[in-house]
């Protein structure tokens, strides 16, 4: 059996990827090598392209971990041959034909209601006054206004980026279910990790619980790298 020595993470939609810290100093201290993907979130395609060109640096297999909108990226990705297993964080989870525009079209009733402010040039922010407590519930509000007050422009062409081949029909999964989250509701993200066969972990957290609660994520990865 192989083993599985190096971790590749994918940032979401509105933070860059200085949030993976916790869980890159995790995993490093147990000798993974980790590379973080720093998307540009202007579309599907440069992002995967982005997160390629770092797997194709690589000298073996890689868990291949997507938070949020991250989750579109590894699925599109995730079908690079030095990706052996796919770890969603609180990420959506697209079939084929599907985008987070077209995952998020048709919330539950009483769902929370993610307060993205109306494009502007075609991009996305969200709401800073709303950020703590819609994305980052269980940071310190320090950290939360940090994250709100260095969001990365989201482009509108990468939020309805589709899936052409899910790489989680064709490789193992593992899926953190964070339960408070208010960005992706919990609901879907089970129904996502149900769909993509993923092996679960729930945890309370929100949203931002890759960076709340890395020593939990970091585990859930090396259970994908294991």
């Amino acid at each position: 059996m192989t083993t599985i020595r190096n971790i590749v993470l994918v940032h979401g939609g509105f933070v860059d990827g200085s949030g993976w810290q916790g869980v890159y100093d995790q995993l490093a201290r147990d000798g993974f090598g980790v590379r973080i993907v720093q998307n540009p979130t202007l579309s599907l395609e440069g992002d995967v392209a982005a997160t390629r060109q770092v797997l194709d640096g690589l000298d073996g297999p890689a868990v291949l971990v997507g938070h949020s909108y991250g989750g579109v990226v590894i699925s599109e990705a995730g079908t690079h041959p030095n990706v052996a297993a796919l770890a969603y964080i609180a990420a959506f989870a697209p079939d084929k034909g599907e985008s987070v525009s077209s995952l998020i079209a048709d919330p539950p009733p009483g769902a929370p209601v993610p307060p993205i402010l109306p494009p502007r040039d075609g991009f996305l922010f969200l709401d800073r006054d709303k950020f703590h407590g819609s994305f980052a519930a269980d940071l310190p509000a320090q950290t939360a206004a940090f994250m709100a007050d260095s969001q990365v422009p989201w482009g509108v062409d990468a939020l309805g980026g589709t899936v052409t081949e899910p790489a989680w029909r064709h490789k193992p999964s593992w899926y953190l279910v964070a339960t408070e989250d208010r960005m992706i509701p919990p609901p879907a993200q089970r129904i996502m990790a149900q769909r993509a066969e993923a092996s679960v972990v729930e945890v309370v957290g929100s949203h931002a619980v890759y960076v709340s609660q890395p020593a939990a994520v970091a585990d859930l990865i090396r259970q994908a790298a294991a």
